[in-house]
């Protein structure tokens, strides 16, 4: 049996795939996210960051289940994990760690378009090979009112979400216009997800 496991507590990546029809286990990963950690300097390009990141989830989750299966393997198994940010101008931006810091966010990207960039890494194993890339997405924002940032960020919303706002939940009204794929914004770029599978070996 192909064995395929997401190495992401995202609820957002989980319901996606559910949705479309994938069979997966979920295991969350032991990667840090900063530049350092995933080989990189800081002021790193964005894609380069969200790659490496991305894959140190998937090695990270790919070296625990070999070990822990200790060679008793059934057959080939796929390990995927994912990045996401949003880049706005020189800024990069992660998860808001405060309601101040989700605020300036918010007031960063209204009025503006920004960049969102997901990255995907696929782990084939027992062989550990790794295969990775990312795709991105332009999203224009409304001009905010102060009033609605703040009644925004005092909900539970933007804290689990680059950028400090989730398109497919009540932030969806902040966005004016979005060119690319809709699902790289939500966070799991699923056709570019499917070719590096596919590339890998993988069949459903």
């Amino acid at each position: 049996m192909m064995d395929l496991i997401l190495a992401s507590t995202s609820p957002r990546r989980r319901d996606l795939l559910r949705r479309l029809g994938f069979r997966f286990r979920i295991v969350a990963p032991v990667a840090s996210e900063e530049p350092e950690a995933v080989g990189l300097k800081a002021g790193s390009a964005p894609k380069r960051y969200a790659v490496a990141c991305a894959k140190a989830k998937a090695t990270s989750v790919a070296a625990f289940y070999g070990n822990s299966r200790s060679g008793q393997h059934a057959g080939p198994g796929w390990v995927v994990g994912v990045d996401t940010i949003v880049v706005c101008g020189r800024r990069t931006l992660g998860k808001p760690r405060s309601r101040a810091e989700a605020s300036r966010m918010l007031n960063m990207l209204s009025g503006r378009t920004h960049t969102v960039v997901s990255a995907v890494a696929v782990v084939r194993m027992p062989e550990g090979n790794v295969l990775a890339a990312s795709e991105s997405t332009q999203v224009t924002f409304r001009k905010l009112g102060g009033d609605e940032i703040e009644r925004y960020v005092a909900g539970p919303e933007p804290y689990d979400k680059a950028g400090a706002y989730g398109i497919q939940e009540q932030a969806s009204i902040f966005v004016s216009r979005v060119s690319g794929c809709l699902l790289n914004v939500v966070g799991l770029p699923v056709p570019l997800l499917l070719k590096l599978l596919r590339d890998s070996g993988w069949r459903q």
